[in-house]
């Protein structure tokens, strides 16, 4: 073969080899429900890379820490100063029932159990774990959970999520550890971690923690199995973790959180708001949607129609 034809053929395969490293960037890879901290409380839900339903409230005060989409299509939201059930089926999202956070507390993350029961974390001088039936609006059951100030509300929690097993996973932010509880606030696992924002429990007994600069598996012994900082990912403009999921294939997607309160967003610049990473590390897809007709804003919860937090919902005694 003439040199000048292998040289030609080794570019094309360097150029082939290249074009397949890169992630794709098509919207419709994952269908998905989605919200985020931000300066107006917004949630959408996007199938087969369109925009399918939206909910925006503008004059909104705080923000969306956590929010799930349940099996009937209901949506949980948890959003500073209360928690809010809507209708995410109904035309006009009717607001099925709401709770106000008392004075100097705030609310950032809910779970369903079952179709009456609601449990949340309330930050404040006195946080504690509340399950509350909304039929009657009557607290159930309450328990106090540690934290590594009490004057220090906003910075207390931020995500907790109920297990296969009836237990709840709670995420210490200000405590640096995770902690499991049973119905009663019996501690019946912990492990450190610096500033965990979420946690959740992997099929295989791992739990999947999630800070603003680490992503990590670790055992029941407290042992790392894989973890991922944004020295992993330099090329990505990561901004601050929040929530991480497991698939089925083994990859982890993971959010990448933008302040808008301290950052002005420039669509032409804004890093992806969510990333699929393989357990060797490699980045397979990113979700960059700051535009319309898909401007998703900041990212906090990605939900894939499989989620856990839509299946899960019972928690010790309590279940319908």
């Amino acid at each position: 073969m003439k040199p000048h034809l292998l040289q030609l053929l080794s570019g094309f395969a360097l150029v082939s080899v290249s074009s397949a490293a890169e992630p794709s960037t098509a919207p419709d890879r994952h269908d998905f429900f989605y919200a985020g901290e931000a300066k107006t409380q917004d949630m959408y839900r996007v199938e087969k890379g369109a925009l399918v339903w939206s909910w925006h409230n503008p004059g909104s005060r705080g923000e969306i820490s956590d929010a799930v989409r349940l099996a009937d299509g209901r949506i949980l939201f948890a959003h500073q100063y209360g928690v809010t059930l809507i209708d995410g089926a109904d035309k006009d999202n009717k607001v099925l029932w709401h709770h106000d956070a008392p004075q100097g507390c705030e609310i950032h993350t809910a779970s369903m159990i079952g179709k009456q029961r609601v449990l949340f974390i309330q930050n404040g001088p006195e946080p504690k774990c509340v399950v509350m039936n909304i039929a009657t609006n009557q607290v159930e059951r309450e328990f106090p959970l540690e934290v590594g100030n009490v004057k220090g509300t906003h910075g207390q929690f931020r995500h907790a999520e109920l297990t296969a097993t009836g237990t709840l996973l709670v995420s210490h932010m200000d405590g640096g550890k995770v902690s499991e509880y049973d119905d009663h606030g019996r501690e019946l696992w912990t492990a450190k971690f610096p500033g965990p924002w979420s946690a959740s429990r992997l099929p295989n007994g791992n739990t999947l923690v999630t800070g603003s600069k680490l992503v990590r598996e670790i055992t029941s012994a407290g042992d790392t199995v894989w973890e991922i900082t944004p020295a992993d990912l330099p090329d990505q403009g990561i901004r601050s973790f929040q929530i991480s999921t497991r698939l089925a294939n083994g990859n982890t997607l993971v959010n990448n959180w933008v302040n808008s309160w301290s950052e002005t967003v420039d669509p032409a610049t804004a890093p992806a708001q969510v990333l699929e990473v393989t357990p060797d590390k490699k980045v397979v897809w990113t979700l960059k949607a700051w535009r319309d007709p898909l401007n998703l804003g900041p990212s906090t919860t990605l939900q894939l129609p499989d989620s856990t937090r839509a299946k899960y919902d019972k928690f010790g005694g309590f279940h319908d």
